[in-house]
């Protein structure tokens, strides 16, 4: 019965906690739309971004690299995030915690050498790399 009862408190909890959620986010969109501007114009619907006015089209082609970079980037600060947890909870993970992280810490090493290795860290064009070298001999 006890925990029936413990069950069904946290259930209301979160029943009343997400109603809050959603009235909160109703009165905000309310608000907003009784408060806000309804004139409209052409400078009205141009994009605005840090006070500057866009020039040229939105879209732009970039590089591969640039995406390939982006994702090596998401990829390791996900890491990072599991080793900030495991570092919260140092005391209580012990040594094999500890051997654990050091396992991870080197395979994420030997896959970031391994990246370096293949030349995926590289922006530099061929032809600025072709100078360096003849610069170098």
């Amino acid at each position: 019965m006890l925990e029936a009862s413990s069950s069904l408190s946290h259930n209301w909890a979160l029943a009343v906690f997400l109603l809050g959620v959603v009235g909160l986010c109703a009165f905000m969109m309310g608000v907003s739309s009784l408060l806000g501007s309804k004139a409209w114009g052409r400078s009205k619907n141009e994009p605005f971004e840090s006070g500057m006015l866009p020039t040229g089209s939105a879209r732009l082609r970039l590089s591969a690299k640039f995406y390939l970079v982006a994702m090596l980037f998401v990829i390791f600060d996900v890491e990072a995030l599991f080793l900030f947890a495991w570092a919260v909870s140092v005391r209580e993970s012990g040594w094999a915690g500890f051997i654990e992280a050091a396992i991870f810490i080197n395979i994420l090493l030997a896959g970031l050498v391994y990246l370096w290795r293949i030349g995926a860290l590289d922006w530099a064009p061929e032809s600025r790399k072709a100078r360096q070298a003849k610069l170098k001999q």
